[in-house]
């Protein structure tokens, strides 16, 4: 079989220039208008042309070009309704929570400790004794029966509260 002859291809989109022509010169721009700029008003705003397109419609025939499957794909789990699947499971592979080892222990019991800054028992009277009661009725804590901690600096009780507290008088009951 002979080859076929092909078209030389050519470049550019626009005329071939010919030999000995001098390019075309421009025109001279005119002087620019004058602008006018209407006022902006709130009754006269608009949303752009094409910010708002309308929603999908799917399963609506094969003309929508998402018509019969509705983009679902073909048969199985995912392609009926209801077809997911709870977080973290893997196919029926040993879901990662099952496989790495569990260690430790959190006690349901525990009662957190309820903080004061040593700074704030100067909200007590002079010579008052230092009770749960008493810091309760200061409105330092919010239940006398839980467990309360000092702090001084955001430091839990250390040998540094309980000479602030020896020092001013007042004494730490262990």
């Amino acid at each position: 079989m002979a080859p076929t002859k092909r078209k030389p291809k050519t470049t550019g989109g626009g005329r071939a220039r010919t030999k000995g022509k001098a390019p075309a010169r421009r025109k001279a721009k005119a002087p620019a208008k004058p602008v006018t700029v209407e006022r902006l008003l709130l009754h006269g705003l608009r949303a752009p042309a094409g910010s708002h397109r309308a929603r999908i419609r799917k399963g609506r025939g094969p003309g929508s070009g998402i018509g019969k499957t509705a983009g679902r794909g073909g048969k199985g789990q995912t392609a009926r309704s209801g077809g997911q699947t709870r977080p973290g499971f893997e196919g029926g592979q040993m879901p990662l929570i099952r496989r790495i080892p569990k260690r430790g222990f959190t006690n349901p019991f525990k009662q957190p400790a309820q903080v004061v800054n040593v700074r704030h028992l100067g909200k007590l009277a002079a010579g008052v004794e230092v009770t749960p009661e008493t810091l309760f009725g200061a409105g330092l804590v919010r239940r006398p029966d839980r467990p309360i901690k000092l702090l001084v600096k955001g430091v839990t009780v250390s040998a540094s509260a309980r000479t602030k507290i020896e020092q001013a008088g007042g004494t730490i009951a262990s």
